[in-house]
């Protein structure tokens, strides 16, 4: 069992298996020519079934495959089936636009419920946001996974200004298509340009579809990160994820491990551990886990508060989105 000074149980460990990806969303990657980590600097398959297998024999029930876009890793298959074979709930954090090369790896590994990034449902939108003309190829593999019976998240970050409008359309969606929609409050991350005035918040999110929609509070999990609604009568459903506005740390289990092998005990944490450095030289790698998770601030990295509206993002000591995992 992994914990923190508060108590927390750590048991869910996201891993990222590359910062590299094919589309270039603005607030997730600064810059259009990204200089990505060489692949002698990140985790190999072996080492990645090396670390998780120690945070699996210390109580770890969970693991979510990140990115970068995971699928964008040419022995991402290898991956996951031998990460498949471990006792845990697997599943995969993908933008979506690779799922129908991996269909059967997706079967074969237990997969039940996967998060597809999605910001938009406008095509000339989704091309401004991604710089890339990839649209088609998301819905159509979102439309692969429940085919095959998986539950589909769509990851939705919703920015004043730019998709703000479209939340509502996304609710609409949940009517005949049983897609589980997660609106998530704009975060701030090194280079994406972030200021408050961009967030929209979860009780903003709720008035505006109170608007179109009469709808019912769902039932959350200890650990949900989203606050969970439904219209009644519409196959899917769609929550919040109040990051900014209302955040859920004292419920939080998760780890974050990046594609270069350092631990993050917390998504805006200033720290992060070595962890790939030690296992190359034979060192102990649970000491390493143990100490980085126990010294996991209260909430939010230690470095701000709910209280966002004054916040500057370049006060902030963090490493990019895409070099976090999602």
């Amino acid at each position: 069992m992994i914990k923190d000074a508060f108590g927390r149980v750590h048991d869910y460990l996201r891993i990222s298996l590359t910062d590299n990806c094919n589309l270039r969303c603005f607030y997730c990657m600064p810059e259009e020519d990204y200089d990505f980590a060489p692949a002698s600097r990140l985790m190999q398959a072996h080492e990645i079934q090396e670390i998780a297998s120690i945070f699996v024999r210390h109580g770890v029930k969970k693991i979510r495959l990140t990115g970068g876009e995971p699928l964008v890793r040419k022995d991402a298959v290898s991956i996951l089936e031998g990460l498949a074979a471990l006792p845990v709930t697997l599943t995969l954090t993908t933008n979506g636009t690779r799922l129908d090369t991996c269909r059967e790896a997706i079967r074969k590994g237990g997969i039940r419920s996967i998060n597809i990034s999605l910001d938009t449902l406008d095509p000339q939108k989704f091309r401004y946001v991604t710089r890339r003309d990839l649209f088609s190829a998301v819905m159509r593999n979102i439309q692969y996974m429940l085919d095959d019976g998986l539950r589909v998240k769509i990851n939705v970050v919703v920015m004043k200004g730019l998709n703000d409008h479209e939340i509502n359309r996304f609710v609409a969606w949940t009517k005949e298509v049983p897609v589980h929609v997660r609106l998530i409050e704009f975060m701030p991350f090194s280079g994406n340009r972030w200021t408050s005035n961009q967030v929209m918040t979860w009780k903003e999110m709720l008035e505006e579809i109170g608007k179109e929609f009469d709808f019912i509070k769902l039932a959350d999990g200890e650990h949900d990160t989203a606050k969970a609604y439904q219209v009644p009568g519409h196959a899917g459903t769609f929550a919040v994820i109040s990051t900014m506005s209302a955040p859920f740390c004292s419920s939080c289990n998760r780890m974050r491990l990046t594609a270069d092998g350092k631990l993050k005990n917390c998504l805006f944490s200033k720290g992060e551990t070595d962890l790939l450095t030690a296992l190359r030289k034979g060192e102990p790698v649970e000491p390493l886990i143990r100490a980085t998770m126990w010294a996991k601030a209260e909430a939010l990295g230690g470095q701000f508060s709910k209280e966002f509206d004054q916040l500057n993002a370049r006060d902030i000591d963090n490493r990019s989105m895409i070099t976090i995992g999602g």
